[in-house]
């Protein structure tokens, strides 16, 4: 084994390591991950959240076992993967040994650590960003036209495992056109590489179409919602802050691009960038939208640094640099991860307030972290709801109806009931509702905010009606979540649900 394959190998362990490390055993998953797991029991070309790329990833988790191990597992995995791109590109654009160090551990001691500790489709987008860029800096190199296939076949996968990528041809099929490159679109394989790109994404196209656009009607939600509240100054901010241990590599990147003349053929990686930022900018975009433009610029950037050092011959500098990515990335992580209990947190709270992290998105300051808060009191619900569904004598005629996707998905991960198939009429979960079924009982799970008016409405259909548990952890986000019984249907339920699915998915 040669010094390179031996440091990229211990980048990769490192990379594993700090990915269990980074995680107390005090918290549960995130709410997030439960219905990306759930989604690995209903297997289809496509979801209202997202692609079907997860829901296979969870489906082999499924056979592994669905233990927290291999739930945590696959973004590690993908986090290493993108660690090794970066170092086949560094290798590409001629770097040595502290280039693909200092690389490398840009890419560790990143905002992608923090990406990587959960189970969501953003660290398969970031793999094959960085995936995608590395086969255009291939075809750049070689000429090769079957790299134009690989970039297909990386996009294509891509888009089935986020939408978010599309975002990465509007940036760079302009930018193409502003540098020499603009011949390829004289190049019939481009043409035929595009049409490779599309029989990739047509089951998921198909599926759309069939199901009513369902992923659009979420965007224009998201952008009515959630996006119309971001702050575009924030999002700047926030690109600084995602790589603040190494941000002096991506300012490298862009001196390197527009001034380092062995750089100068890669320069539409400089154009796309700014072009897919202004994108991200105008339609005020979530911040961490933009993570995957930043994985090549970190690889550009380490090459350049190596190449000055080189010709200065001041060889402390390389100390220097690696010192200050990790001696700047540290404080960050300190805060920015949950390896510490609730409990520890509370002792040194101020600590996490000076960096703004009690703020939820109610614009209030809380206990908790709210991404921390969303990791716990889902092990306490499905317990406390498998011990009342444990005592009904008709199981087969009861449905556990939740408020959202992370009570629903939490239930059924946890819950020692295989057949208890917790939903809600919220994300992917509407479409998963057994109306087949006759359904007598509910067990429903109501969040702290509901005002009361739905159990009201719902109590009379019945012939009894209890509140049988809540969620009692204090740094829970879910504390207070009600878990009420309702016994005996006195009319046809079914019917109801019905009417009332319909009426979410038209948005009433």
């Amino acid at each position: 084994m040669n010094k390179k394959t031996a440091i990229l190998i211990g980048f990769i362990i490192a990379k594993f390591v700090l990915q269990y490390l980074l995680i107390n055993p005090a918290y549960d998953l995130h709410r997030d991950e439960y219905l990306h797991l759930d989604q690995g029991n209903h297997l289809a070309w496509g979801y209202i959240s997202v692609p079907p790329f997860t829901s296979w990833i969870s489906y082999i988790i499924k056979l592994l076992g669905n233990g927290v191990f291999w739930v945590k597992f696959f973004p590690a995995l993908f986090g290493a993967l993108t660690i090794i791109v970066v170092w086949k590109i560094i290798e590409e654009l001629k770097g040595n040994l502290f280039a693909l160090a200092l690389g490398s551990l840009a890419i560790l001691l990143s905002v992608i650590l923090r990406i990587n500790i959960l189970y969501q489709p953003n660290s398969f987008d970031i793999f094959f960003w960085t995936l995608v860029y590395f086969t255009i800096i291939k075809y750049i190199n070689t000429g090769n036209s079957k790299w134009f296939y690989a970039t297909a076949m990386a996009f294509g996968v891509g888009f089935l495992s986020k939408y978010n990528i599309a975002f990465l041809a509007f940036g760079l099929l302009p930018a193409i056109l502003l540098t020499e490159h603009r011949k390829i679109f004289l190049d019939n394989n481009l043409y035929i590489s595009a049409f490779i790109v599309l029989i990739i994404i047509s089951p998921n196209i198909i599926w759309q179409y069939k199901n009513n656009f369902p992923t659009a009607h979420q965007l224009q939600e998201l952008a009515r919602t959630q996006l119309v509240n971001v702050d575009r100054f924030g999002f700047i901010k926030e690109q600084f802050l995602f790589f603040i241990g190494s941000f002096i590599i991506v300012l490298a990147s862009f001196v390197s691009l527009l001034f380092y003349h062995p750089f100068k053929k890669y320069r539409l990686f400089f154009w796309s960038y700014f072009i897919t930022i202004s994108i991200f900018i105008f339609l005020k975009a979530k911040a961490y939208y933009a993570i995957g433009l930043y994985p090549v610029l970190l690889a550009f950037g380490s090459v350049y640094i190596e190449k000055i050092i080189e010709r200065s011959h001041r060889k402390f500098w390389k100390a220097l640099l690696i010192v200050l990515v990790i001696g700047i990335s540290i404080p960050f992580i300190l805060v920015a991860f949950p390896y510490k209990s609730p409990e520890q947190i509370q002792k040194i709270s101020k600590r996490y307030q000076r960096f703004g992290l009690l703020r939820w998105e109610d614009g209030k300051d809380h206990n908790m972290p709210q991404d921390f808060a969303d990791m716990l009191g889902w092990s306490e619900l499905a317990r406390k709801t498998d011990s009342v569904y444990d005592k009904l004598t008709d199981k087969s005629n009861t449905l556990v109806l939740c408020d959202n996707y992370g009570q629903a998905g939490a239930i059924n991960y946890y819950s020692k009931f295989k057949d208890i198939n917790a939903v809600s009429f919220n994300a992917d979960y509407i479409n998963w509702i057994p109306l087949e079924k006759e359904i007598k009982n509910i067990i429903m799970i109501k969040e702290v905010k509901d005002d009361g008016s739905i159990i009201a409405k719902v109590a009379p259909l019945f012939t009894s009606v209890a509140l049988v548990g809540q969620i009692t952890n204090p740094y829970a986000r879910e504390l207070g979540t009600k878990i009420f019984l309702f016994e005996g249907a006195k009319t046809e339920i079914n019917k109801l649900l019905e009417n009332k699915r319909e009426e979410y998915k038209r948005g009433e």
